[in-house]
């Protein structure tokens, strides 16, 4: 009796069609890339569906219709944000009108600093010669920063107002789709599900879309509340220092720090700079940067891990390399979408036996010691494969 032949492995896919696929990926990337106008405002829309869909769902089921709980939603999320804006628009436009003056103090006080450090400090100018008659004295050089932004005040108005209005757009195409996608989210998903032939197929995507909504919802209401209390924080101690607008600067501390890693470090520079535009040289220039520093290293390291906790943490570089990513397509949008982005995917991740290896880099390891490299050499490799999955 002969033995069954083995069996052959699948053939694997021609060089000449991986480098189709690569290629295919790279247009992918710049493609949407190029159409961030079109894009960023979907995504945006799908992130505050994810967000507050489980709202609407708590709403429908106490007798309030799906559309009035979107409306409701979408208006409570409209008035708060144009509220915000208006209480910060007085001190915008008084830092606005300062900021040529800011700018002249902020170059003066650089000047300083440059000639105290050792090195930096420009040679002095050479001493006439004796016998010789010294020249008359020159006449004084035009303020090259003044004349620069008379020269360039009318292209910069016009480049904020277009700017300006590219982004009202956006933001009212946002508004709009979010509440579309709010009302519809039960009869879309049910189409979508309804169209998965396979019973296990609909489990898996229905489970992978309520725990994409529940982390996301329960990441950014957590993160969200962490921001503000570190921006009110934040502007209490600047206001104590006596810098200027320390509203505006809360509100900024608040938006940026979303973005994990770059955005506390944007806020630090930001803080330097007005510090050595406001103050005189000396530690009272390093004041704001140095409370900020401080605050940050009190929510990051003990705040942030008692509340969003183990279950919504993510891997470090995951975290860093999305934020690299979007932010480099889509700017501060795709920063500020980066890390929801990074939890779908960690929750599609998940419930997909072929991207179980991509979960443990996204989610990294926090409760455990991993092994040493030469334990895992001496290991076999069902083991190790056991191990892991």
């Amino acid at each position: 009796m002969t033995p069954p032949p083995a069996a052959t492995p699948p053939p694997r896919p021609p060089r000449s069609a991986r480098a189709l696929r690569g290629l295919f990926l790279l247009a992918l990337v710049f493609a949407v890339r190029e159409a961030r106008p079109l894009l960023a405002p979907v995504m945006i829309a799908v992130m505050l569906t994810f967000t507050l869909a489980p709202a609407v769902r708590w709403l429908r089921a106490r007798g309030v219709p799906a559309g009035l709980g979107a409306l409701l939603l979408v208006m409570a999320l409209l008035l708060g944000t144009v509220s915000l804006a208006t209480s910060l628009a007085r001190p915008a436009a008084a830092w606005w009108e300062a900021a040529p003056t800011t700018v002249a103090q902020l170059i003066e006080q650089l000047e300083k600093l440059r000639a105290a450090i050792p090195g930096l400090s420009l040679p002095p100018a050479p001493a006439a010669r004796p016998g010789r008659t010294a020249a008359a004295p020159a006449a004084p050089a035009p303020d090259a920063l003044k004349e620069r932004l008379a020269s360039e005040g009318v292209a910069l108005t016009g480049m904020v107002l277009a700017r300006g209005f590219s982004f009202l757009l956006s933001a009212a195409a946002t508004v709009i789709l979010t509440y579309f996608l709010l009302a519809s989210e039960h009869w879309l998903l049910s189409r979508v599900v309804e169209a998965m032939p396979r019973r296990r197929t609909r489990a898996l995507l229905l489970g992978g879309v309520r725990a994409a909504q529940r982390e996301i919802s329960s990441y950014l209401a957590a993160v969200g509340i962490i921001n503000s209390v570190v921006g009110v924080i934040t502007a209490v101690v600047l206001w104590l220092q006596g810098l200027p607008n320390p509203t505006l600067w809360g509100a900024i501390t608040a938006l940026l720090c979303f973005v994990p890693y770059l955005g506390p470090m944007s806020v630090m520079v930001l803080l330097l700079l007005a510090g050595i535009g406001t103050f005189e040289t000396g530690l009272a220039v390093f004041g704001p940067t140095a409370a900020f520093m401080a605050i940050h290293a009190i929510e990051s390291n003990i705040v942030s891990p008692l509340i969003v906790g183990r279950r919504l943490s993510l891997s470090t570089v995951s975290v860093f390399l999305s934020v690299m990513f979007w932010g480099w397509l889509w700017g501060i949008a795709g920063a500020l979408i980066a890390v929801p982005l990074l939890i779908a995917l960690r929750s599609l991740c998940r419930r997909t036996r072929g991207m179980r290896l991509l979960r443990r880099f996204l989610e990294g390891d926090h409760r455990e010691r991993p092994p040493s490299l030469r334990s895992l050499l001496r290991r076999p490799p069902v083991a190790s494969q056991n191990r892991y999955t």
